[in-house]
């Protein structure tokens, strides 16, 4: 009857509008989190330490806690969570709903989802969180409307994201191991086991070490070695420029293989702007004769792209056509 479905569809419009979903992404020194509604806002927001140091049970149990504290607020708001997207680092395959293995982390096959699901009893999607970081700029930030775009998070290490003709290039979990390509033959030793990985030279961690190890001068971190450039510090300087070569060097060779139009750089020492995409931008000029010149950019989410990654699949995971992400996400 007219009068039962109008009140059906009200139902229905309610439940609609109390849905949401969790997005959490675990970085290897912090975790960020949110409960987000259909339109990727986030209602509220987490964040708190990852206790690497502490081994990978340790970081199960973080992450497990951190769901549950998110659903926790989403319940005081009267919203009910329809699935939780969790973002991790390293190698992850999506379909076996695996952790393969974090240099960072420390775990090797581990079946994340399942051990989070358990812990919860939410429905849990596991994703890189760079690729859902690379999916999230282009769905919602600097890479919006182009179709191929590689996007660099620079932190604690190096890893990138391909979206390639609209897609995100998986490859099994493998695809974008960028802070793994060598740029210094013999050099440093790598967390991989490799050595003269571009992790070594232009991460933030690498970027502060090298620092401190040159002058005797504890440092809080890349930031501060930005800062201290900035000024002149000669040092800090020649630290600071040898890290954007290594990237320009590694962008390089993206750029022949893959001809991005556009590359997107983030994470922490991107926060530096045009210390960083400047010295990269020219680099990578220099290195290139025929190529395809991707256009050089910063990230517009910030670290928030993993979670709002994290917090799209999730959506798409739930299943509700009126949340579907752009048409690139269904290939995550």
């Amino acid at each position: 009857m007219p009068g039962r479905d109008r009140a059906r569809d009200r139902d229905c419009a309610h439940d609609r509008a109390h849905d949401c979903v969790i997005g959490l992404d675990v970085g290897g020194t912090g975790m960020k989190g949110a409960v987000l509604d259909r339109s990727m806002q986030p209602v509220v927001s987490l964040r708190r330490p990852t206790p690497r140091a502490e081994g990978p049970d340790a970081v199960v149990a973080a992450v497990t806690e951190a769901l549950l504290d998110l659903g926790g607020l989403a319940a005081e708001r009267d919203l009910t969570v329809r699935h939780a997207g969790v973002v991790v680092p390293g190698i992850v395959d999506e379909g076996l709903r695996k952790a393969v293995w974090s240099a960072n982390i420390g775990w090797r096959d581990l079946p994340l989802a399942a051990l989070l699901e358990r812990g919860t009893g939410l429905p849990v999607h596991l994703g890189h969180d760079v690729r859902a970081g690379g999916v999230a700029e282009c769905a919602l930030g600097a890479g919006r409307g182009m179709r191929n775009v590689l996007f660099v998070a620079i932190g604690t290490g190096i890893a990138a994201a391909l979206v390639c003709d609209g897609g995100p290039v998986v490859s099994g979990g493998y695809a974008g191991e960028l802070g793994h390509v060598v740029v210094e033959p013999g050099g440093a030793a790598c967390s991989c086991g490799g050595a003269g990985c571009v992790e070594t030279v232009a991460s933030a961690a690498a970027v502060a070490t090298r620092y401190t190890a040159l002058t005797g001068r504890t440092v809080s971190g890349a930031a501060e070695v930005a800062a201290l450039a900035e000024r002149g510090d000669p040092v800090a300087r020649a630290v600071w420029e040898r890290a954007a070569d290594a990237l320009a060097a590694a962008l390089a060779t993206v750029t022949s293989l893959l001809a991005p139009e556009l590359v997107v750089l983030g994470g922490g020492l991107a926060e530096a702007d045009a210390l960083l995409l400047d010295p990269v931008r020219a680099g990578l000029s220099e290195r290139l004769t025929f190529q395809r010149r991707p256009v050089l950019a910063r990230a517009e989410l910030g670290d928030r792209a993993g979670c709002l990654g994290a917090g799209l699949a999730a959506w798409q995971a739930a299943g509700h056509p009126d949340s579907r992400p752009p048409h690139l996400l269904r290939h995550a």
